[in-house]
């Protein structure tokens, strides 16, 4: 998944939000969780507090006295945290304090104690002597007969509770966890998914481009259908396109014909040094009409969609062919081809080509003609791949001052061989329309090499 497609963006927003969720989720589970806590702490100090105002009354002369017993058994532990005591309003009555408080009562320091509620109950946290964090709850109590306000002041080791908060915060942690990674696979899952239907979009692009299907087939979704089917006018109008350029070349050759071979008949019937420069400059309109009508044919094949053909083959017939016409020279054509290699591009194009430097080679070789088609690894500079055509021969080569010059337009080298001198600027000029590339180079069998680079079908 690359960094700038659309799957990574959609996965990792969607994980980038989930993992942001899930970690105020912790926070605010945490939280919560606490406050429940706290609340369930102060609970059971209430209940603490109202056992206490039931069992506790003041005996004749004011000091408070418990009636019954108190059933938690860590208000008897020493150092437990859990401790009550209550403090009546004069100094000389004396203070009741639980089994596990010291001799003296604690000393609450006035400013902890805040508002109280419409019980005139008030609850805070202090630190002991002992760096116990404990809850207190305080609560004023008057009795009948006895003037003053009684202190009943209950406080509860708050510390047990972090092992319990503790404990919490570990499962929470763990299963959020879990969760994000089942979180992370359901998003791949789901963008793998939802993005299917572009990679078959995808798919079905290159097989149009590979040759094996013309149109956009099958159904898409609701959001791509219109783009499949703006892709289908798009390819229905190419096709129509080159049709009308293949026509309209073909109006204008037969166009020309008439007119080319009446000027040619009149110039031969009367014969003149003026007949004689119009046939040589008609000579030139022909080659020149033919030149650019191939030209076009080339170009507007080379726009053609889908166009693909299998190298073997052609290379093959060719290699017959060749060798047949120079039998009496008696060169030998060897052809070896990687199997499965296509060309992207029409039959004969190819056949233009390769045709041209096979032909090349079998003038200037001695007995023999190699011919070699692989795939390049390294793709071309629009990003497609590449294959290579080598044809080497036995020849005399070429310099190389000179490979540069052969591939111009009419340059011939040596006059002692047939030819217009037209062949490889024909095979450079159809190759530049398939973005392709024509190199001259030493053959290993002493003669020239001939390397072609064209796009090929992956």
């Amino acid at each position: 998944m690359r960094s700038n497609s659309l799957s990574f963006r959609l996965a990792a927003s969607a994980a980038l939000v989930s993992l942001v969720l899930l970690a105020l989720a912790s926070v605010v589970l945490s939280e919560l969780f606490q406050q429940a806590l706290a609340r369930n702490f102060d609970a059971r100090l209430r209940a603490v507090l109202d056992s206490l105002s039931a069992n506790v009354f003041p005996n004749e002369d004011g000091s408070p006295q418990l009636t019954g017993n108190m059933a938690d058994i860590r208000f008897t532990l020493p150092e437990s945290g859990w401790t009550w005591q209550i403090i009546p309003p004069k100094a000389t009555q004396k203070p009741l304090l639980a089994q596990a408080l010291l001799q003296t009562p604690l000393d609450i320091d006035e400013k902890l104690l805040g508002a109280r509620d419409v019980d005139r109950i008030t609850s805070f946290g202090f630190v002991s002597e002992s760096g116990q964090q404990l809850r207190a709850m305080e609560q004023r109590v008057t009795f009948k007969d006895f003037p003053g306000e009684y202190s009943f002041l209950v406080t509860g080791n708050f510390d047990e509770l972090r092992a319990e908060v503790k404990s919490f915060t570990s499962a929470l942690y763990i299963s959020l966890g879990l969760l994000g990674l089942g979180l992370l696979g359901a998003i791949l899952f789901q963008v793998r998914y939802a993005m299917r239907p572009m990679v078959q979009l995808q798919q079905k692009l290159n097989d149009i481009r590979g040759g094996k299907i013309e149109m956009l087939e099958g159904e898409f979704p609701t959001e791509m259908q219109p783009v499949a089917d703006e892709m289908n006018l798009l390819i229905q109008s190419n096709f129509e396109i080159i049709d009308r350029a293949r026509m309209q070349v073909g109006n204008l050759a037969h166009a020309l014909k008439t007119p080319i071979s009446v000027l040619t008949n009149e110039a031969r019937e009367s014969p003149s040094p003026l007949a004689d420069k119009v046939k040589e400059q008609i000579g030139v309109m022909r080659d020149q009409v033919n030149m650019y009508l191939d030209r076009a044919r080339r170009a507007a094949r080379a726009q053609t969609i889908g166009a693909a053909t299998d190298v073997d083959p052609v290379l093959q017939a060719l290699a017959r062919t060749l060798q047949r016409i120079n039998m009496d020279k008696g060169v030998k054509i060897s052809v070896t081809t990687q199997t499965g290699l296509r060309f992207r591009g029409e039959r004969q194009d190819l056949e233009e080509i390769v045709g041209n430097l096979m032909d090349n080679a079998c003038k200037w070789s001695k007995s023999a003609v190699e011919v070699r088609a692989t795939s390049l690894i390294q793709k071309g500079d629009d990003g497609r791949p590449r294959l290579l055509i080598e044809v080497d021969d036995d020849g005399p080569g070429l310099p190389p001052d000179k490979r540069a010059v052969a591939l111009k337009r009419g340059q011939r080298l040596d006059e002692s061989k047939p030819g217009s001198g037209l062949g490889l600027n024909i095979v450079t000029e159809t190759t530049a329309m398939y973005n392709g590339k024509v190199e001259l180079e030493a053959a290993t069998l002493g003669g020239l090499r001939v390397k072609l680079t064209l796009p090929s079908v992956a």
